[in-house]
């Protein structure tokens, strides 16, 4: 599994070859050396990172956490406090987020409630888009 072109890490990781440069250009993921062609050449070690970079993303976690994370797994005699603030601030971002999204929902679904099927002229959809002030007044909640 060394010496693969960024296409094959491309492939084996999942991640799309602009995504790995970019991965390289910000340090996340070291500029692997090259051959007298020119060609990036990755080794284990790489896609290893990069698959634990796809994971963090694929669970929302920031390029800044990222790092800190990569950082943390290089020193594995360390306590793991450091890592569990990171995820701890995360969850709390996810919590405020799935909040906002229940608000959105229920605001969507009062505004379908509220809807009399008739014509646009009476829609209520289209008034409570028009004047969300007066929405948010009537309901007594902000989304």
């Amino acid at each position: 599994m060394t010496d693969l072109s960024i296409g094959e890490l491309s492939r084996r990781v999942a991640v799309k070859v602009p995504t790995i440069r970019y991965y390289e250009q910000i340090g996340l993921l070291p500029v692997p050396p090259r051959t007298e062609g020119r060609q990036r050449r990755y080794g284990a070690q790489a896609v290893s990172r990069l698959r634990f970079i796809r994971h963090a993303r694929d669970l929302g976690f920031e390029v800044e956490a990222i790092r800190e994370l990569l950082s943390l797994s290089a020193m594995p005699e360390q306590p793991c406090e450091p890592a569990d603030r990171i995820v701890l601030r995360h969850l709390e971002s996810v919590e405020r987020r799935i909040e906002q999204l229940s608000l959105l929902r229920a605001e969507l679904r009062h505004m379908l409630d509220d809807c009399t099927h008739g014509q646009v002229r009476e829609c209520r959809i289209i008034q409570v888009l028009a004047d969300h002030e007066q929405c948010r007044h009537e309901h007594g909640r902000t989304v």
